[in-house]
């Protein structure tokens, strides 16, 4: 059985990045641990990138970050789509 892990008030969360959190326990407690508006912005400024390569880096550094306390991406002015 697939483990369920939240999404975002707007945005479904994408496979990569369920994968990253899967990789990490604290990152992953720390994700349940945020409200659904944060972890939109998280969705939302990880999918929001055009290069496959900058994906990719915003992947880790939600997992990163997560695992450091932030709460929401930083210096990022906020999904648009809520």
């Amino acid at each position: 059985m697939a483990r369920k892990i939240s999404g975002g008030v707007v945005h479904a969360l994408p496979a990569d990045l369920r994968e990253a959190l899967l990789s990490s326990s604290k990152a992953l407690a720390a994700w349940e641990d945020i409200t659904p508006l944060a972890r939109n912005e998280w969705i939302c400024w990880t999918i929001s990138v055009k290069k496959d390569e900058t994906r990719r880096d915003h992947v880790k550094r939600v997992v990163s970050e997560l695992i450091e306390g932030m709460r929401r991406p930083c210096c990022w002015p906020g999904c648009p789509h809520r």
